[in-house]
């Protein structure tokens, strides 16, 4: 765990927007050095630009790279360059993730290996790529974003209930490797609710889900969104706290919190009150 963030080194990835902005901004405050990266440049850069037009911010170190957290050797080349480049590693956040909608009829298994490609394999290479260099700094830590959809299952989501529902297992099992084997790196598991981000705009939607539910995807994309309930910057604010205070499991945003109740006492049977929610909507569509 990290006890000390002052001259700390953060790496986060899809930092150009989101979650990932927001945490770079939240841990500058902190007097960390930042190595951030994200699949477009431009928003990550964008980043950087935004953390050092504050003059308290100017003497930080912060690097920026294109990476696909999807490829295994581009994580890996990066943690190296993080590394060589900032001289050690303290924190890596594996935020970088997508969206993915419709029914396990309708999906093809290509849509199925995007999905895990990033969402969990990002998660592994990331952790596994950081995790000697954690070590070497003396003092470090790994958090996973994992989601509400790693709590509960939803209807149309298979894709991303499964990806999410991986991350937290991972996570959940590597922090109790840790703590076996008398690790100086922690690990915390992050769920969040509805978070004021783009990752509707960028997900991908079924086409046959839009029939079924009588919704465009521009439709359903507006809906997913109304559903944002909690800043990005209060999210990064939850999870800086966690790591701070070395937390296992995070929830951030109330829906979060509802979702998890749901699990634990109605560990079966919400899944009868989601189908008929959606039933319901499905219902008033036409």
């Amino acid at each position: 765990m990290i006890k000390h963030f002052n001259h700390a080194v953060v790496a986060i990835t899809g930092a150009g927007s989101g979650i990932g902005r927001a945490l770079a901004i939240r841990f500058a405050q902190e007097n960390c050095h930042l190595a951030l990266s994200d699949l477009h440049l431009d928003s990550v850069e964008e980043t950087k630009q935004i953390i050092q037009s504050k003059a308290r911010f100017k003497d930080l170190k912060i690097t920026c790279q294109k990476v696909d957290v999807s490829d295994q050797q581009q994580v890996f080349d990066w943690a190296k360059y993080v590394f060589d480049t900032h001289g050690k590693v303290n924190l890596i956040i594996n935020n970088a993730g997508v969206a993915l909608s419709g029914t396990v009829a309708a999906l093809e298994i290509k849509d199925y290996q995007w999905i895990m490609n990033i969402n969990f394999w990002g998660v592994i290479y990331g952790t596994k790529a950081f995790l000697p260099y954690l070590e070497q700094s003396g003092e470090g830590h790994i958090v996973n974003i994992s989601s509400v959809f790693g709590l509960t299952a939803q209807p149309f989501m298979s894709g991303y209930n499964a990806s999410k529902y991986a991350v937290r297992g991972f996570t959940e099992a590597l922090r109790q490797d840790l703590e076996i084997s008398n690790s100086v790196v922690s690990a915390t598991c992050v769920h969040p609710g509805g978070i004021k981000t783009n990752i509707a705009q960028s997900a991908r939607i079924s086409e046959k889900l839009s029939k079924l539910t009588g919704k465009s995807s521009q439709d359903a994309t507006k809906e997913f969104e109304m559903t944002f309930l909690t800043s990005a910057e209060k999210a990064a604010n939850t999870i800086f706290k966690a790591v701070k205070n070395n937390k296992r499991r995070v929830l951030i945003g109330p829906d979060s919190k509802l979702y998890d109740w749901s699990a634990r006492l109605l560990p079966s049977s919400y899944q009868a009150i989601f189908t008929a929610v959606v039933r319901s909507r499905m219902a008033k569509k036409k």
